[in-house]
């Protein structure tokens, strides 16, 4: 069983499908057959208890889903989580315990630490960011780039961390890249193929458009359909500019009445240079960085010595 003290997100995983795919695809390919040592050194019928130890400071993110690892391998399993998902810990906390059978704690060790590392790394750096731009009116978001197969955790860890999350996949909304512009011979091409392609379909989805100059911003401006416009690596005065650029188009009478345009850079986005960026009035700051190579937190477990 598990303790009531779970973050609520973690919880209405359970009941998603493909977490506890993910979660057993983990365990199956690190038990193999079996854990041999456990099998040789620990009876089945011995009960034992360990504590989940965070060894340095950060945020705890996947105390739901180390829950849930564990009662996969074993439901006889308990699991207290002492502190929620989405908490800041200080280096040595005790983050949950864990009692039952002793043979089948140590044959879920790896697999829980695993997922609560790299979720805990995530949140971690996530809160990092978004701390460095407090008070103002950027908020904090990921990419798609994520560890295969891992997206739905290292999102819901973004989360926990207080950030937002981009699309999860290619059909939450419009994302007209690069290679899309190029391939359709320009900005204004690609976007009325798109938009064309919705009203076919009768897809109501948002569309937002990658542009890397000044006059590509002009020129996606000119679309009333837009309603994101990502600044992919531009400079901090060129940031300026196109945020001037579409608070211009916002006001504009000639734009139907209502509508909001969102700006959301991309690119070379650095715990140095994110408070300048969020300055300018930007509303998201993308950071592929938060999922595609953060550095797992350092967890334990530590299991109570035999009496």
């Amino acid at each position: 069983m598990t303790s009531r003290k779970q973050n609520s997100t973690a919880d209405n995983l359970i009941h998603d499908g493909r977490v506890s795919r993910i979660l057993e695809e983990a365990i199956i390919e690190d038990l193999g057959m079996g854990d041999i040592t456990t099998e040789a050194i620990i009876p089945m019928s011995a009960a034992g208890h360990a504590d989940i130890v965070v060894k340095e400071s950060g945020v705890i993110a996947g105390l739901g889903i180390a829950a849930m690892v564990f009662r996969i391998v074993d439901p006889g399993i308990s699991f207290d989580s002492i502190h929620d998902d989405g908490e800041g810990v200080l280096a040595g906390t005790i983050v949950a315990s864990v009692s039952g059978s002793l043979a089948s704690i140590l044959k879920a060790e790896r697999t829980a630490l695993n997922f609560l590392q790299r979720m805990s790394g995530i949140a971690t750096l996530t809160r990092t960011f978004v701390q460095a731009v407090e008070g103002t009116h950027a908020r904090v978001t990921d990419t798609r780039k994520t560890a295969p197969g891992l997206r739905i955790l290292d999102k819901l860890a973004v989360q926990l961390g207080g950030g937002t999350n981009h699309r999860f996949g290619l059909d939450d909304m419009v994302l007209i890249k690069d290679n899309h512009i190029a391939a359709a011979g320009g900005i204004s091409r690609a976007m009325e193929q798109c938009i064309s392609y919705l009203h076919s379909v009768s897809a109501n989805l948002k569309v937002e458009v990658e542009t890397t100059t000044l006059d590509e911003v002009r020129e996606a401006l000119k679309n009333k359909h837009i309603d994101r416009i990502m600044l992919d690596n531009f400079s901090l005065d060129h940031i300026k500019q196109a945020v001037q650029l579409v608070n211009r188009a916002r006001r504009s009478s000639k734009n139907s009445v209502g509508r909001t345009i969102e700006v959301e850079v991309s690119g070379n986005v650095s715990l140095e240079n994110v408070r300048q960026i969020a300055e300018t009035g930007v509303d998201y700051i993308s950071v592929g960085r938060l999922t595609h190579s953060p550095e797992a937190l350092d967890i334990s477990l530590e299991v109570s010595p035999k009496q």
